[in-house]
């Protein structure tokens, strides 16, 4: 349930405590224009394509129209919009569906995110405005079949200098958006002095082979890949300029980490709003479900996690705003934020009984995809450690 404010923004129920009262009216205004086109034109579909474990490709140049790809990435000036209110667009994306949201997240987070980091002013200005638009697809490449949360020293992907090009050999997995995507940001280790390198590869290109991981339990519209390089060979052109060890690929993670923590709340909000209205439908014993005890509890608690949720993503992004967020300070957010989505999800979905194991009702997808955010972008141990060693001063790791 929402209620619509004098300016015609709507502020959702689940934001109890009204934090989205401090966007600009240019942010909520833009924010309305995204989630009247997601409940037009995505919310009906996307439990076909859940069910069906396919992409709805139509909506590519719908999406994209509303800008939601484009917020601050520009070859020559800043973020227009503030951080918080760049949260909420990914709020706004779970809480319609969790593959949608990672489809946005992959394409302007990590892909776009990578080349305005880490590209030169040339590679900005060809990548970044096609990207933005949905030309161009794009994925990132840096987990692998048995390199995930090691990725800092484990990765086993190679590239090779020779003469005018790179020469990359490896294999990545979990590739979101690369079995029909455009170009891949490969992470790679290079032979001659160990460090990790960023490229920009083709997914055309001889050698590269993008395989769809098939019988997934969890973001199934997601369109992840196996993806396998034989000799691939890159122009020196296409390698990231500022991408020259693995701190400059966890300056990308730090970014997207807090992204995938707003993405968890909108998650969790969506899994809320399905129970919470199942809850005044649902008739047993002479009336709605809702009005017996077990159940107020259990959308109360669900409320609670959300809006303390809310409370740490809204000031991590402040943070990130004034330039001080820290990779500890993502690394919270995402690892409580998806922690109390998890419990969240579950609670609403008891709420619904048996009927929260079918997509009729929303909330079993909610449930299902969140196993997928909890793991993904930092596992909740890893992301411990991140801040163990930040308020502990000792690393331990391994």
């Amino acid at each position: 349930m929402t209620t619509s404010t004098a300016t015609g923004f709507t502020p959702l129920a689940a934001d109890f405590y009204g934090f989205a009262d401090d966007l600009t009216e240019a942010e909520k205004d833009a924010l309305m224009r995204l989630r009247a086109y997601l409940e037009a034109e995505v919310a009906p579909i996307v439990d076909e394509h859940w069910e069906a474990a396919t992409f709805p490709r139509e909506i590519v140049p719908g999406l994209h129209a509303t800008g939601v790809a484009a917020f601050g990435w520009d070859e020559t000036r800043p973020f227009e919009n503030s951080a918080v209110f760049r949260g909420f667009v990914a709020l706004e994306l779970g809480r319609v569906d969790a593959s949608i949201a990672t489809y946005i997240g992959v394409q302007n987070g990590l892909a776009a995110g990578t080349v305005a980091l880490c590209g030169s002013p040339e590679q900005r200005a060809h990548w970044l405005p096609r990207l933005a638009s949905g030309e161009v697809i794009g994925s990132f490449g840096l987990t692998e079949p048995l390199s995930g949360s090691d990725s800092a020293q484990g990765l086993r992907t190679t590239a090779r200098r020779e003469g005018d090009t790179w020469v990359l050999n490896g294999a990545k997995r979990w590739i979101g958006n690369a079995t029909w995507g455009d170009v891949t940001m490969i992470w790679a280790k290079d032979e001659a002095d160990g460090q990790v390198k960023g490229f920009i590869v083709p997914n055309s290109a001889p050698g590269f082979t993008a395989s769809k991981i098939e019988r997934k339990v969890s973001l199934r519209i997601v369109q992840n890949a196996d993806i396998l390089l034989e000799d691939v060979v890159v122009p020196a052109e296409n390698k990231l300029a500022n991408a020259n060890s693995f701190r400059d690929t966890a300056r990308v993670l730090r970014m997207t980490r807090a992204e995938v923590a707003w993405q968890a709340v909108g998650i969790a909000i969506g899994a809320y709003e399905a129970a919470l209205a199942y809850a005044k439908e649902r008739v047993q014993f002479g009336k709605p479900i809702a009005k017996h005890q077990l159940i107020q509890d259990l959308l109360v608690n669900s409320l609670g996690n959300i809006t303390s949720s809310l409370a740490l993503v809204v000031q991590a992004s402040k943070m990130q705003g004034r330039g001080t967020q820290r990779d500890e300070h993502s690394a919270l957010a995402k690892a409580v934020a998806t922690s109390r989505m998890r419990e969240t999800v579950a609670w609403c979905r008891e709420v619904l009984g048996g009927n929260g194991i079918v997509l009729d009702h929303r909330a079993a997808r909610f449930f299902a995809d969140a196993e997928a955010i909890y793991s993904y972008e930092g596992t909740r141990e890893m992301n411990t450690l991140i801040v163990g060693r930040a308020i502990t001063g000792e690393a331990a790791f391994v």
